[in-house]
């Protein structure tokens, strides 16, 4: 996995028991439907990009290469975006994408 943000490991330290209660609620969500992964995965990507969230944008292509999803799959979730957020906002999310795509290649 991908170095952690400073921010989020100085959060880590600083609040522990928030920390782990957060990882907490995130394996109960995960653990609380049908989808596999892969497929939680890029929902998520899906979310954080229709909410404009660069850095979670970021995790969640890193996230689901991880997961084992394609560079083709994180691309088209991208690109289903355009009809729901628009086409400047589909773009600015495949640019952060795009430079994740570059780092894990490297």
């Amino acid at each position: 996995m991908a170095k952690l943000p400073k921010r989020y490991e100085r959060f880590l330290e600083k609040y522990p028991e928030i920390a782990r209660a957060y990882h907490s609620l995130g394996e109960a969500t995960a653990q609380a439907g049908p989808l596999d992964e892969k497929a939680r995965s890029l929902a998520k990507l899906a979310i954080a990009i229709g909410a404009r969230q660069e850095g979670a944008v970021r995790s969640h292509a890193r996230r689901s290469i991880e997961a084992g999803a394609t560079v083709d799959e994180i691309r088209h979730v991208a690109l289903l975006a355009t009809t729901t957020i628009g086409f400047p906002n589909m773009m600015a999310a495949l640019s952060w994408i795009e430079k994740v795509l570059e780092e894990s290649e490297a």
